[in-house]
């Protein structure tokens, strides 16, 4: 589980009560709170202006590591519906949820995927309550990225969208119109992804990242990536994994190696140093990129990622 801001338990009934005599959410709108900025983009994308939108870790943001705050939970206190990722991702949601008072539903975005499974518990730790059902994360780690193929990006906006129907009925038509709006989208840009994808040899698909974080894109795209830290962001390598991992590098003949938006690049430029390697740019895993980057919505991010790692494979 881990760690929270200390500041989170200073607060009480009394002072979220005090923070909601004067409310910032529109009083007409339906008000909604996302864990992270993947997720809330595709929040925004159903819910349009229908929906007063709160985002907890927002671009650029590393949710492994994420503190929640005082604000967080008067977000949560004041919010009709909750939308987090699920798989163990959130390890601080539930303490979030129990502090700030919040009773109404907590939807899994997640739910109904096909979780990928890690090889080992990299440092998600016991999993949240809010997450898949059916699975017991306690006899190892399930991959939260899910997201990262846009096969489960429509199960997601499905999930979303049934949930801000069932929350407010009387715009559920406008929800659903939007929804499928989305979808084509989504649909669309798949069929993309492997057109550029799939002129590139199988023997040159190898690639490192900064974490664990495309195994489900790498599942579907048919890239093998590898990582010096596992799942979260949190774990750490041992001098003998560091070495290990460049002698692979060398013997796989791996060319390329990707930094990612959340993380210390220094790690992975060591790698690239001592394995002859390059580095091929920055992926978006785990976050956006804020309005003026490369990586402001969740499809931007998809066009870039697919973008450098194109590029990086036929050079």
């Amino acid at each position: 589980m881990y760690r929270l801001s200390r500041r989170l338990f200073l607060v009480t009934p009394a002072t979220l009560a005090v923070a909601m005599t004067s409310p910032s959410w529109a009083a007409d709108k339906l008000r909604v709170v996302t864990t992270f900025s993947i997720l809330g983009d595709m929040v925004r994308n159903v819910g349009g202006e229908r929906i007063a939108l709160t985002t907890l870790v927002g671009p650029d943001g590393d949710a492994h590591v994420y503190e929640p705050t005082p604000a967080d939970a008067r977000a949560l206190a004041q919010a009709n519906l909750v939308i987090v990722n699920g798989l163990g991702f959130e390890g601080w949601i539930d303490r979030l949820v129990k502090a700030s008072g919040y009773k109404g539903p907590v939807v899994v975005a997640s739910d109904g995927i096909s979780a990928l499974k890690a090889e080992d518990d990299h440092g998600h730790g016991q999993a949240n309550t809010h997450a898949k059902k059916g699975k017991d994360h306690h006899h190892g780690a399930l991959d939260p990225h899910a997201w990262q193929d846009l096969a489960n990006g429509r199960l997601y906006v499905a999930n979303i969208t049934r949930a801000l129907a069932a929350a407010d009925s009387t715009h559920a038509d406008d929800y659903r119109r939007r929804a499928e709006a989305y979808e084509g989208e989504l649909v669309a840009l798949d069929r993309d992804i492997r057109r550029r994808l799939d002129v590139i040899p199988a023997d040159q698909r190898r690639i490192v990242t900064s974490h664990d974080a495309f195994g489900y894109f790498g599942r579907a795209y048919g890239i093998r990536f590898r990582s010096p830290v596992g799942l979260s962001t949190k774990s750490q390598p041992s001098a003998k994994q560091i070495a290990a991992l460049i002698r692979q590098l060398k013997n796989e003949k791996t060319r390329v190696l990707f930094v990612e938006n959340i993380t210390d690049p220094r790690m992975v430029q060591q790698l690239a140093r001592e394995a002859g390697a390059v580095i091929g740019g920055t992926l978006y895993s785990d976050s956006l990129s804020g309005p003026t980057g490369p990586a402001p919505t969740y499809l931007d991010m998809f066009r870039h990622n697919v973008s450098e790692i194109a590029k990086a494979l036929k050079s």
